[in-house]
């Protein structure tokens, strides 16, 4: 279908009393079809009446073009009505006389008679009969709202443009005229765009949903497809099978923007002190057993003692909230799954390459195989007893939790899972779901199982809801958990910093590796600002002393190495062995230039800059080939020939990952 509406790369600036300009929107494209109703979502302040005044001609431009039907929009027309939140009713006329107005001026060239029917016909639609020789004043806000939704579709405009129509009125009459404004723009195929704070009203109304992202220079952050069958009724919408994920989605864009403002608000110019270029800084972590080098530096103040002042520590409920906040700057630095700082860098987010650098391992091990308590019962202890169960019941689709494409839970699970046969796209189904809410998705039966780091396989066994089936000490010891990451260009611009930074983290995790301390380091993670979780399900210590089964064959918990020989050095094999499992899987395409990329990624010197100063100089680092389950043996010297030996695997593509030049950093 062609293009209706266009909005060709519009920005907005507005000029300032004071001199100086305000950049409204920037960069904004969007094209919209016949017929497709539009929501336009953001906090207040994001720009959306304004693009939705350009579209109606009421306000124009500073650069690109508004277009109808290929007609350039200069002026309000005919053709574009809009309805306002404040219903822009004349007192002295009656329902009726308001809407004939608007169609006599319009429509002056059709009969009279033609025109009182288009009036009749339009007080019937809205179901005004009753009050059509009213004035506005005698009606409610819900009646006035329904007689200027009339008024707009009674000129027969080609496009209907809405501004918070329903905004100021209460919940029942809302639900009820939103009911009426569908049927009315399906019934009459109208083309409209609407402005809604409301996420629920945005799922209900829209095809597409336009996400934008806070000012100034808003712009498009990401626009929602609806796949919800028409026509829709609220409760049918409401127990379709996308609603959740579609309200979810934009639940989380909203309260990213929110955060955003907040650390947009916080943020100042770097600070520089004690020799160090920055010493203010955000640093993102998540609710893991595994954050805790992170909570140690903090409350046991080795930031400080580094020259780090002012760190502040920013709770993300998943890792997209990781790899928001690091690609729109707003963070400094993050915790991150081993594996994102490579996909990162090739491309994995919007196939955008972001260069990283990760010069620091914080944690090995610490994941787990979770399955539903169901399953045990069934006789499944293995990835074969789970392959048998899945060939048994070939009409049962069963669904498994994973964090992140890059996280080590989604590429050991695959890779166990593909070890016995089964294709981990095919025969199962992924989904993505923040660390915190595996062990309720478990319970209330939306998964039947996952993989994901501590506490949330400890805690699942001890409540009775699943069972530990595989830890990571049976899929391969001593994998690299959890890594510093910060951008390659933060990296260069701030390098004693970033050292400073790795000092800080690898003392901390000197700390945590004391079995002196856990205790301590038990009741630090237990708080809210960190897991929040309660201190029985944070275990540091002997793997031996706690199981995480129900019953015999008994699992140890995935216990984590926090330092020691070879934990914390950043190993470029072990980011090669990622990158290619992730090219595996389709999450990223292998990348020709991989010998570079590891150069980029993997930051040894830095690491070695950081462990000397701190006199950590009598370490060994040697790891020795990596070694899983399956005995298969990776081949660093030609990681496409291990590639194409995989038996389960997508069909990867190889390509040149192009990053942008970059000065020498530490």
């Amino acid at each position: 279908m062609s293009t209706f509406v266009a909005v060709d790369q519009i920005d907005k600036v507005f000029p300032l009393s004071g001199g100086g300009s305000y950049v409204a929107l920037k960069g904004i494209d969007l094209h919209i079809k016949k017929g497709e109703f539009i929501s336009l979502i953001g906090h207040s302040g994001c720009g959306k009446s304004t693009l939705l005044n350009m579209i109606a001609g009421l306000d124009l431009p500073t650069e690109g073009i508004v277009t109808l039907e290929g007609k350039l929009v200069k002026r309000p027309g005919p053709d574009r009505m809009v309805v306002f939140q404040n219903y822009s009713l004349l007192p002295w006329m009656s329902v009726r006389e308001n809407i004939a107005l608007a169609v006599d001026e319009v429509l002056a060239a059709l009969p009279k008679q033609e025109r009182r029917q288009i009036v009749e016909q339009h007080i019937q639609m809205v179901g005004l009969q009753h009050a059509a020789d009213k004035p506005p004043g005698q009606l409610s806000g819900g009646m006035k709202q329904r007689v200027a939704i009339a008024r707009a579709l009674a000129t027969r405009p080609k496009l209907l443009l809405l501004d918070e129509p329903f905004g100021a009125l209460d919940a029942l009459t809302r639900g009820n005229l939103q009911e009426q404004l569908m049927k009315i723009c399906e019934e009459n195929e109208v083309t409209a765009v609407m402005v809604t704070h409301d996420v629920d009203e945005a799922v209900l109304l829209s095809d597409r949903i336009v996400m934008l992202t806070n000012g100034p220079a808003s712009k498009i952050g990401g626009i929602l497809d609806v796949d919800i069958p028409r026509p829709r009724k609220r409760m049918d919408v409401v127990s379709h099978p996308s609603y959740y994920s579609l309200r979810s989605e934009l639940i989380y864009f909203l309260n990213q923007q929110k955060r955003i403002k907040k650390l947009r608000a916080k943020k100042t110019t770097a600070i520089a002190r004690h020799g160090l270029e920055k010493v203010n800084l955000e640093l993102g972590f998540v609710p893991l057993t595994a954050c805790a080098p992170i909570a140690v530096a903090k409350e046991k103040g080795f930031f400080a003692k580094h020259g780090l002042d002012e760190v502040s520590l920013v709770r993300e409920t998943s890792w997209r909230g990781v790899v928001d906040g690091i690609a729109g700057g707003y963070l400094d630095a993050a915790q991150m799954p081993a594996g994102m700082p490579v996909w990162l860098t090739a491309g994995g987010h919007q196939d955008q390459p972001l260069p990283m650098v990760s010069a620091l391992t914080m944690t090995r091990n610490g994941n787990a195989v979770t399955l539903a308590r169901k399953f045990y019962e069934q006789g499944v202890y293995s990835a074969t007893d789970f392959k048998r169960l899945i060939l048994e019941t070939p009409g049962q689709r069963h669904t498994l939790g994973m964090v992140h494409p890059s996280s080590m839970h989604n590429l050991l699970l695959r890779y166990w899972l593909a070890t016995s046969g089964i294709d981990p796209d095919h025969d199962v189904s992924l989904t993505t779901i923040p660390p915190a809410q595996m062990v309720a998705d478990l319970k209330a039966g939306t998964i039947d199982g996952y993989c994901v780091g501590e506490p949330w396989n400890l805690r699942a066994a001890v409540e009775g809801t699943g069972f530990t089936v595989a830890t990571d000490l049976e899929i391969w010891l001593g994998h690299p958990g959890k890594v510093l990451g910060v951008r390659e260009d933060w990296a260069i611009a701030y390098p004693n910093t970033h050292i400073a930074l790795i000092k800080a983290l690898l003392e901390a995790c000197q700390y945590c590796a004391n079995e002196a301390n856990h205790q301590e380091i038990q009741q630090i993670l237990s708080a809210k600002a960190y897991v929040g979780t309660s201190i029985d399900y944070i275990k540091l210590g002997d793997p031996n002393t706690q199981t995480c089964s129900l019953e015999q064959p008994m699992r140890e918990y995935a216990h984590h190495l926090f330092y020691g020989e070879g934990v914390n050095r950043p190993s470029r094999t072990e980011h090669l062995w990622m990158m290619t499992q992730m090219a595996r899987w389709g999450d990223i395409p292998f990348p020709r230039n991989w010998l570079e990329i590891l150069e980029r990624v993997c930051r040894v010197g830095a690491f070695s800059t950081a462990a000397r100063e701190l006199g950590m100089v009598d370490i060994k680092y040697h790891r020795g080939p990596i070694q899983l389950f399956d005995g298969a043996k990776f081949d660093a010297e030609d990681p496409i020939s291990y590639l194409n030996a995989l038996s389960v695997k997508r069909d990867f593509s190889v390509a040149e990952v192009m990053l942008d030049s970059r000065r020498t950093a530490a």
